[in-house]
């Protein structure tokens, strides 16, 4: 028996849950990049504490995207989403708890994977609730909502350790999910509408669990080896990731559903979408954290005044997406230069004015942040340009799950470099994570001859 359609104030309610969980989760994906300084000073860990409180969330968020979408396609995307909501509420708390940083970096960890169950549910939710005419409507929203939740996070982030509520000084930003993350997880349980699942869908779990153990070993090497000390463990941890990469990339080749169709990366526009994804988000990941870092380690600025100084590139990631999501059909793959050139520009200015204090940043943030809007609110919409529309589905979750790896890689590679040479005084650190990260965005320049001219017209 078919179930009566929803009337439009349900429709909203539902479409209102579902953003909020979304919001929380891309909140928590920034939330430390301001706050990482305060925490280490509390609870120890130095520089590789700073390194995996960001890169530990994106990493299983990103690892376990593609999954998470499977399983609700298995079991029901109501199931899922209120599992996953619950254990993000459970993981916040235990991040607000955690005595030493070993437990906070395990409870992000935990936090990014409850978050890959929520995240993907939410379009199947929203399918089922939705007529097909009108659900245009509901996805327009998500692009402004979720830009403004992810700059929104560190500003969030340096008001709340600032305010410093009971006494409790960082842990408040964790803790406040247990309201927040509460009222949306009643809110859903009432709300969402039932559904059975497919027992047959297949899930790679092997696949999945290969990919996270490359990347932990690869980010433990890289971050265990980040204070100069070289020696067995850290070569160790990075040529078992290597190992275990190599052997995700066979089991890649022979799953019966492996977490990328290797029909597209066979796509040529799709592939070099893909690498420019990885090379562009890693580099402006790694560049979010060193500016935070310089301002507080190299200008003495507090978590709110860190939190104030970011919010010219804020402003202009949110602009500038807004904009982009008017003009991309007119000049499609144009866009994504122009935002590199406006992030080449942005930091290149930004290494010249350093020194002039936290004013004369502000042209080069706002720079920075335009061309950030500009790139990432166009990019993979451009790459699924000549995608078949049976496959648009799955191309669009392996580039939202390689984007937030290469924010873990991003995070780690490039605080690396920062604290590598940070002994030389913290204007020579920055000057030499900007030229890392100039040199990373560059490299995107001639991929993108190779991406479809257009981004594909969705009828709505």
């Amino acid at each position: 028996m078919e179930r009566p359609p929803l009337s439009a104030r349900t429709r909203w309610a539902v479409l209102a849950v579902v953003l909020a969980a979304d919001v929380l989760d891309l909140l928590d994906a920034t939330i430390t990049n301001i706050a990482a300084p305060t925490i280490t000073r509390d609870l120890g860990g130095g520089p590789g504490l700073v390194q995996w409180l960001g890169a530990s969330y994106a990493l299983a968020l990103g690892v376990l995207l593609v999954p998470g979408g499977r399983l609700g396609d298995k079991y029901g995307h109501r199931w899922l989403f209120l599992l996953g909501l619950a254990g993000f509420v459970a993981a916040s708390l235990a991040c607000g708890l955690a005595p030493d940083p070993a437990v906070l970096v395990v409870t992000r960890l935990a936090q990014g994977a409850f978050g890959a169950l929520v995240i993907p549910q939410g379009f199947g939710i929203l399918g089922a609730t939705w007529p097909r005419e009108e659900i245009g409507k509901a996805f327009s929203l998500f692009g402004p909502v979720m830009g403004l939740s992810a700059v929104g996070g560190p500003i969030l982030a340096g008001f709340l350790v600032d305010a410093d509520l009971a006494g409790l000084g960082w842990r408040p930003m964790f803790l406040i999910n247990l309201l927040l993350g509460g009222a949306a997880l009643l809110a859903a349980a009432r709300l969402l509408p039932r559904d059975t699942g497919d027992p047959s869908v297949s899930v790679d779990g092997r696949g999945s669990a290969l990919l996270a153990g490359a990347l932990l070993g690869l980010l433990g090497g890289l971050i265990d080896g980040s204070g100069g000390d070289w020696g067995a463990r850290p070569l160790a941890l990075l040529l078992a990731g290597l190992a275990l990469f190599a052997a995700f990339c066979h089991r890649q080749r022979t799953a019966p559903e492996p977490l990328i169709r290797p029909t597209l990366l066979r796509n040529r526009g799709f592939t070099s979408g893909l690498i420019l994804g990885v090379l562009a988000f890693a580099a402006v990941a790694g560049l979010l954290y060193v500016v935070s870092l310089y301002f507080q380690r190299g200008l003495g600025r507090s978590p709110a005044g860190t939190a104030l100084g970011l919010i010219p590139l804020s402003a202009g990631i949110v602009v500038a997406s807004i904009a982009c999501h008017r003009l991309i059909h007119r000049h499609g793959r144009r866009l994504v230069v122009t935002g590199l050139l406006l992030i080449l520009a942005g930091c290149g200015s930004l290494a010249l004015l350093a020194t002039h204090g936290s004013w004369a940043l502000v042209p080069p943030l706002l720079l920075t942040g335009l061309g950030m809007g500009t790139c990432f609110g166009t990019v993979y919409d451009v790459t699924i340009g000549d995608i078949a529309p049976e496959e648009a589905g799955s191309a669009s979750g392996s580039l939202n799950a390689v984007q937030q790896l290469a924010n873990a890689i991003g995070a780690a590679a490039v605080t690396t470099v920062y604290f590598g040479t940070a002994g030389r005084g913290e204007t020579h650190a920055l000057h030499t994570s900007l030229a890392v990260v100039t040199a990373t965005v560059a490299m995107c320049l001639p991929l993108v001859r190779l991406l479809p001219r257009e981004a594909p017209r969705h009828d709505h």
